[in-house]
């Protein structure tokens, strides 16, 4: 679960500039971890830059794909692609007029059409507004206006940032993430898409991992020592 809950982060020295973190001993070329990444903001999978950056377009930040990234990519959530003529939201942050982002969503929601997807993503994403275009931390989005970083979620509690994220899927959501972590490693591992025949290995990576604690070593074991493993075709 350190994906979700690490207290820790890597950086090198770009980053760690990009990061705010003033620490002479990070040379150029040289990974290194920094414990209590709380402080700056970072720590675990959910704060950081490349992909808080990836689901952005540039010159403003996109709640809708960074909380569509947790909730397909984490959590494994199956959500039907938007109608074709959904209106494009304005690229630059600083051209939204009156509008927050915030409130600009809000609009879509108001679209029976657009809710019912909407409200399973929308807020997730709106507590990462405490992180610019590019993950940098800030206080003000790129048209001066004060950031708001709270958001009322699927389960109808109000929380903040990324640490009311975090507390909202270690309470509503971790064995979601779990199951989903086991679909796309095995996945990977066998090469292709998932049968009916393989759920009783997932229930076994599932409960292997739950009963060591879910150490991520579990799920590999019990993946290598499966008949699917061991008996898969080599290419051709």
């Amino acid at each position: 679960m350190d994906f979700l809950y690490a207290n820790r982060t890597f950086v090198n020295a770009a980053l760690a500039k990009h990061y705010e973190m003033d620490d002479p001993r990070i040379a150029d070329a040289e990974w290194r971890e920094i414990a209590n990444a709380n402080r700056y903001g970072r720590g675990g999978l959910l704060p950081m830059a490349v992909f808080l950056t990836k689901n952005a377009p540039g010159l403003r930040t996109s709640p809708v794909k960074r909380g569509y990234w947790v909730v397909r990519r984490l959590l494994g959530e199956r959500i039907p692609p938007p109608p074709p003529n959904v209106p494009e939201l304005p690229d630059d942050e600083s051209q939204l007029g009156e509008l927050t982002l915030r409130e600009t969503l809000a609009k879509h929601r108001d679209h029976e059409s657009c809710a019912g997807c909407h409200n399973r993503f929308d807020s997730i994403g709106l507590v990462f507004e405490g992180f610019g275009p590019i993950g940098e931390r800030r206080e003000n989005d790129l048209g001066g206006r004060p950031v708001n970083k709270r958001a009322t979620f699927p389960d109808r509690s109000e929380r903040s940032g990324v640490e009311g994220l975090r507390r909202y899927l270690r309470e509503e959501r971790e064995a979601e993430l779990v199951d989903n972590l086991c679909r796309k490693l095995l996945s990977y591992a066998l090469g292709r898409t998932l049968l009916l025949s393989d759920e009783s290995l997932l229930r076994k990576m599932r409960e292997d991992s739950q009963a060591a604690g879910l150490r991520f070593c579990k799920l590999v074991e019990a993946i290598v020592t499966s008949p699917q493993f061991l008996n898969k075709r080599g290419r051709q």
